[in-house]
């Protein structure tokens, strides 16, 4: 008799933010959790082990989504026929702000190789294993910019913008093996990169949100739990707005 490979969720840029909160709660559904980080493994060691303290399982893989070979090794080593992948949260990615004038190539590019090309790899990975299957849930993290731009981010608004047109893509592809790819499209929310902002700043955010708050790594956490449970198994190719009525 087969063993019996163990249920697993990975989120990549799972050590803090939105991926922490979003490894947090699928634990909560009853996912094993792989996490990957690029730096600070002990704040990837933490979200494990308050996983762990809570009866559940996790584990934290330094892992640079922008170095293909690196990804599909990994793929190779942790993933493949050890557990049974049920669940890619693709939500790794960095910002190099600069105006388009003012942007270097440097800027330009790593962005998109982090947030874009990252994305791409770590799905393709994940579908030729899930296909395998015949299950499996992607789950690939956007932005509002992505859907409306935002000035002194052309890198990370095409970035986030391909990722939309990869979900829908690879939905099609991908939908007559029972895997579904959906992605999320978080607004403004509070995370590190927003808590260092001035107040006069904060609200110029707030102001054009109409629920004139910004969302939480919670928010976006419910968002990715929804998208993989058995309720959503007939939802694919979404792109679904978290952002305060944002659009």
């Amino acid at each position: 008799m087969a063993e019996q490979l163990t249920s697993t969720a990975l989120v990549t840029g799972g050590s803090r933010g939105i991926g922490k909160a979003i490894a947090l709660r699928l634990a909560q559904a009853g996912y094993q959790i792989f996490l990957t980080y690029v730096s600070k493994p002990e704040q990837a060691e933490e979200v494990c082990a308050t996983i762990r303290s809570q009866g559940g399982k996790a584990n934290s893989f330094k892992l640079d989504v922008g170095n293909w070979d690196q990804v599909v090794d990994f793929f190779k080593q942790e993933i493949k026929r050890k557990v049974h992948l049920d669940v890619l949260v693709n939500n790794a990615g960095i910002t190099k702000d600069s105006l388009i004038m003012r942007m270097h190539k440097d800027q330009w590019q790593q962005v998109l190789d982090v947030n874009l090309t990252g994305c791409f790899v770590c799905l393709q990975q994940a579908a030729l294993i899930m296909l395998k299957q015949r299950s499996g849930r992607i789950i690939n993290i956007t932005s509002v910019v992505g859907q409306r731009g935002n000035p002194g981010q052309a890198n990370y608004s095409a970035a986030k913008a391909g990722i939309i047109g990869l979900t829908k893509t690879a939905a099609q592809e991908l939908a007559s093996r029972g895997i579904t790819v959906n992605a999320i499209a978080p607004g403004f929310i509070q995370t590190d990169m927003t808590a260092v902002l001035s107040a006069e700043v904060r609200e110029q955010f707030q102001s054009v949100i109409p629920m004139n708050t910004l969302g939480t790594p919670e928010d976006i956490a419910e968002a990715a739990a929804f998208l993989a449970s058995p309720g959503a198994g007939y939802i694919s190719g979404q792109i679904l707005g978290v952002n305060g009525a944002m659009y």
